[in-house]
């Protein structure tokens, strides 16, 4: 099993979650550094409004579903969403998946792919989102 370890530094969520999914699918191991630097495109009333509602899903507070307000665990949601979900399969693979907020210490001096994206107009990064919602 290869280990790919991808830098989300400015870069867009959805492209990030994608490439990792179907590297999951093919039997790797995936690991996602630096998740609260990762972008999402689009107004920012529009994007906290979106992830209000998704964060209101549920009904009481004794009952789920559950959204989560860390960039790593929302950035691992979003890779969830890629999966086949209901399928086992999907289950076994989305263990491989490791989303961290910086860069643990033994990641720091290994080769990591970067999806930079230079960005004009409107984005949040996911650290940004987490404190406004």
């Amino acid at each position: 099993m290869e280990t790919i370890i991808i830098d989300a530094t400015m870069g867009v969520v959805g492209r990030i979650a994608s490439y990792a999914a179907k590297k999951v699918l093919l039997a790797n191991e995936v690991v996602i550094v630096n998740c609260n630097e990762a972008i999402v495109t689009g107004p920012r009333q529009a994007l906290i409004a979106t992830y209000k509602i998704k964060l209101s899903y549920g009904g009481t507070s004794q009952k789920g579903p559950y959204g989560s307000k860390v960039p790593e665990r929302m950035m691992r949601r979003s890779i969830r969403g890629m999966l086949p979900w209901p399928k086992p399969r999907a289950r076994e693979v989305f263990a491989n998946v490791k989303c961290f907020n910086g860069v643990p210490f033994e990641f720091k001096d290994k080769e990591k792919l970067s999806f930079k994206k230079t960005m004009k107009g409107r984005y949040m990064t996911l650290s940004q989102l987490s404190k406004l919602i």
